[in-house]
């Protein structure tokens, strides 16, 4: 019982790593600031919380899972939300996503009523 224990949580501390590493090249290559952001919150959700999970498992039902469950939550609930005050700040501060740049707020109005017929 103890090896698939183990092995339950060495799966999700490794997967939790792997998101995490590959969030980090996501951040550092990406080319412009929307993939970027979408990269680190993407580390964020999966890969922090997969690592606490598989921490936690492998602590079993002691002081330490609880505190990991306590870290787990803050980050789910702060993680999405920073993720989305940032966008929206840099949103109203002009920068817009590639599909929007050359687009001024009358023609995006044009394209939903054209879209809505």
């Amino acid at each position: 019982m103890n090896i698939i224990i183990d092995v339950l949580c060495w799966a999700l501390i490794l997967s939790g790593s792997f998101f995490v590493i590959i969030g980090a090249f996501g951040t550092y290559r990406f080319p412009d600031f929307w993939s970027r952001l979408h990269a680190a919150s993407i580390t964020d959700s999966a890969g922090v919380i997969l690592l606490l999970v598989g921490m936690g498992i492998y602590s079993g039902f002691t002081l330490i899972a609880f505190k990991l469950l306590a870290i787990g939550v803050f980050l789910f609930i702060t993680g999405p939300t920073s993720t989305h005050a940032v966008a929206n700040a840099a949103l109203v501060s002009g920068m817009r996503p590639p599909t929007l740049q050359n687009k001024t707020p009358a023609d995006q109005d044009l394209t939903k009523s054209i879209n809505a017929e």
